[in-house]
C-alpha cells in the first residue's frame, strides 16, 4: 500500500530548512504532496512572496523528495485536497502545532520540528541589509 503524505507552503526564498523539512515529510511515506500557496492567496493572508508561483513551484519539482504540486487557494481546500490526493498523513512545521488537529478525522497529522536558526523571514531580512 502506497503510504501518501501531505503537507503545504509557500516556499518562498527556498532554503535547507525547507529542503530539510520536505525531506523529513517525504521519510513519513512513500510519496509527498506539496500545496503551494498561489499568488493570489498569498495576497489574501497579506503575504507577498519574493518569488511568483511558477518560480516557487520550479524549484520545487527539481527536489527528488517531492512527487506532486498543487495549488493551495484558500485555507479551507485541505480537507478536499486530503480526500482528492488520497493522503494519510498530513504534516506542517511545528510552528504551526495544534492548528491542523481538525484534519484528524481524515488522516494522522503530524507537526515537524524546524530547521533552528533559519527562515525565509530571516533571510529575507539579510538580504534588504545588504542588497
Amino acid at each position: 500500500m502506497l503510504l501518501r503524505v501531505i503537507t503545504y507552503g509557500t516556499f518562498d526564498t527556498l532554503h535547507y530548512g525547507h529542503i530539510l523539512l520536505l525531506e523529513r515529510a517525504r521519510a513519513l511515506g512513500d510519496y509527498l504532496i506539496v500545496g503551494v500557496s498561489s499568488d493570489e492567496f498569498n495576497a489574501l493572508k497579506g503575504k507577498r512572496a519574493h518569488f511568483d508561483y511558477e518560480a516557487r513551484v520550479s524549484l520545487l519539482r527539481s527536489l527528488r523528495c517531492v512527487d506532486l504540486i498543487i495549488p493551495e487557494h484558500n485555507w479551507e481546500q485541505k480537507r478536499d485536497d486530503i480526500v482528492t490526493h488520497k493522503a494519510d498523513i498530513f504534516t506542517m512545521g511545528d510552528d504551526w502545532a495544534g492548528k491542523f488537529d481538525d484534519l484528524s478525522d481524515l488522516c494522522e497529522v503530524r507537526y515537524l520540528p524546524r530547521t533552528p536558526s533559519v527562515s525565509s523571514t530571516l533571510l529575507r531580512q539579510h538580504l534588504a541589509t545588504v542588497g
